[in-house]
């Protein structure tokens, strides 16, 4: 039996369209598939029928709807009702959720969660007391467990203080690490944590928690490199950040209804505005 070779006829962006026409050149007796494409789905059709096959389509994409499409579909068992396909809801979060971060602001949002779900399981306690920041601050202490400096920023206490923490992570992280680097974000992590942990301790002591401090780091950084190198793309609409800063004075006069790592918050601002500075002064000078 002679092999029949496919050849490229047409890209469609609707699977039921691209179904419903090859279903209409099998019954012309012209070998045809749907194969999914970068964009759309490719039709496939018999090579030495491919002239045929595409005034064929030229007639086919001017009324895709025409009743005898349909009765070709129907009388080949294949029905097909022609609708267009919408992703869902959930399929388009994950979609956007995915293409706005990229993976150290993802391993951070999700490190942040594991930590709270295994709290709400009952290992609050323990967890908190192996992230918590050095209970004495020494030379010793440091060397024996370094991820203290950092870990405070990955434990937090309530479902309010995480969601407001990790959206506000994923959004100005997010956008750090698409337009300028990982390594970036990296830097602005790991230096604004422990400037904000390490003022927070000489204030208050180790009992206290949360990304915050990087959160108004990652503040500080977009807000003062939007100044300095606009060319990058990274910028903070002036009231958002005016009701941060409002925030964080709120926090500092103790006339919130919670307690508030005012010192995490300033050091953090601080520090991500001074990042940003040193990282403007290296992207003028590589160009």
């Amino acid at each position: 039996m002679k092999q029949i070779t496919m050849s490229p006829l047409v890209n469609v962006s609707q699977h039921n369209i691209a179904l419903l026409f090859t279903t209409y050149l099998k019954a012309q007796h012209i070998a045809a598939e749907v194969r999914p494409a970068a964009q759309g789905f490719d039709i496939y059709c018999q090579t030495d029928k491919t002239a045929q096959a595409k005034q064929l389509f030229s007639e086919f994409i001017r009324n895709p709807f025409a009743e005898k499409y349909q009765q070709t579909a129907w009388q080949q068992g294949e029905l097909t009702a022609i609708k267009t396909q919408e992703p869902n809801l959930l399929s388009v979060f994950k979609q956007q959720f995915l293409a706005h971060a990229g993976w150290f602001t993802l391993t951070i949002f999700v490190a942040c969660w594991l930590i709270f779900l295994f709290s709400l399981l009952g290992y609050g306690l323990t967890l908190f007391k192996q992230l918590q920041f050095f209970p004495q601050l020494s030379v010793k202490a440091l060397l024996a467990e370094p991820w203290r400096l950092i870990g405070p920023a990955l434990f937090h206490f309530s479902w309010l203080h995480i969601v407001f923490n990790t959206l506000w992570w994923w959004q100005l992280g997010g956008e750090i690490e698409k337009k300028l680097a990982s390594t970036t974000l990296i830097q602005v992590f790991f230096i604004t944590a422990i400037i904000s942990n390490l003022g927070q301790y000489l204030v208050s002591g180790a009992n206290f928690g949360g990304l915050s401090g990087v959160v108004y780091g990652l503040v500080g950084f977009i807000w003062w490199l939007g100044y300095l190198a606009p060319e990058k793309g990274l910028a903070m609409p002036k009231p958002l950040i005016a009701m941060l800063l409002i925030w964080m004075l709120l926090g500092f006069i103790d006339v919130l209804p919670m307690n508030m790592a005012n010192t995490a918050h300033l050091l953090g601002l601080i520090s991500g505005c001074f990042l940003a500075w040193f990282t403007a002064g290296q992207l003028k000078a590589k160009n």
